[in-house]
């Protein structure tokens, strides 16, 4: 066990994000991209991020909820960031469309580990997801937005 976690420590945990998480970061960084407050449309969004309406709506709805993003409904309705992007952090569209970070079983809640008082596992890992959650904390949208690259046209796109 030793073994395999230092193989983890050393090789990185095989821990991937979804789908939808990896769209709401893109839809929140191209949001970031443009003036406080200005409202977006959602086929702006999608056109330039490559997600289908349907999914997008999908997930805003938790970034909604839990204050990140607005939404204005009717004629020039569209998505407009609620928060400063230097306030929101990659930590926080996790938690959003994730639920919190636990990274393993016995981390969920105090005492569903039999093994937490004596086991160094246990340990370790809530340190590991302790360091994990601040490094997210670090990456606010403003300053991922500053460091952003706008793609040349079709550099996404497979050669034909």
């Amino acid at each position: 066990l030793l073994q395999k976690l230092s193989r983890i420590l050393t090789e990185g945990i095989p821990l991937i994000i979804t789908r939808a998480t990896e769209y709401a970061i893109r839809a929140i960084l191209y949001m970031s991209r443009r003036p406080a407050g200005e409202i977006v449309y959602k086929k702006d969004i999608c056109k330039a991020q490559e997600i289908t309406p349907a999914f997008l709506t999908k997930i805003l709805q938790p970034l909604i909820k839990d204050g990140i993003v607005g939404s204005q409904r009717g004629v020039g309705g569209g998505f407009y960031l609620a928060k400063d992007p230097a306030e929101i952090t990659l930590l926080d569209v996790i938690k959003s469309q994730e639920g919190p970070v636990y990274l393993n079983h016995c981390l969920v809640e105090e005492g569903a580990c039999e093994r937490e008082f004596f086991c160094p596992i246990h340990g370790a890992w809530a340190e590991i997801r302790e360091d994990f959650m601040q490094n997210l904390s670090r990456y606010d949208f403003a300053g991922l937005a500053a460091r952003q690259v706008d793609p040349k046209p079709g550099a996404n796109r497979p050669p034909s």
